[in-house]
This record gives structure tokens, sequence and C-alpha cells, in this order.
């Protein structure tokens, strides 16, 4: 059987209808230095665990996800859009 996400839009959906995209990571500010950038791109941690990234639902509703995946086990402990996580965020 297929793994499945559980997309808060249209429910629990086979993994292989969505796409990986990248980390949750904090974006520098636009007028942060070349090597602020350099880091932001393409030196990161490659951590062992629970991890946040971005996911698109591309077989199913378009939108874009915040999936929490242990990076060890494949095994996602959380799915929630993107939207909704980034104004969560900005609440103090």
């Amino acid at each position: 059987m297929a793994s499945l996400i559980s997309c808060p839009h249209c429910g629990a959906r086979p993994k292989e209808e969505f796409t990986i995209k990248g980390a949750v990571l904090p974006r520098p500010d636009a007028g942060a230095g070349s090597e602020a950038w350099m880091d932001y791109v393409y030196r990161r941690d490659n951590p062992r665990g629970a991890y946040r990234e971005y996911w698109h639902h591309t077989s199913g509703c378009r939108r874009w996800l915040v999936v929490t995946r242990d990076t060890a086990s494949h095994e996602v402990a959380a799915c929630q859009d993107a939207a909704l996580a980034k104004r969560a965020e900005a609440q103090p």
C-alpha cells in the first residue's frame, strides 16, 4: 500500500500526488550579503529527525503545504496549509 499524506484540503492522498519543494528555512533579507544567500541556497545542515518541508499537492488541490517529516523513517507527523502556517508564525 502506498504511503498516505493527510492533505488538509483533500484528505488522505497517496504521496505520489505531491512534490517536495524544499526545506522551510528563514529567508535572508533582500539586502543580505552574498554569503548569507550562499548559506540559504547551498550550505545547509542535513538533520536526522523531524524536519519541516514545503510540499506542493501537484495532482490534487494544487495548494502549498508545510509537511513535518522524519528524515530517517519518512514518517509524516503533520501537514498544514502553507499560507495558514505562515500567518500563525507571524502572530505574536
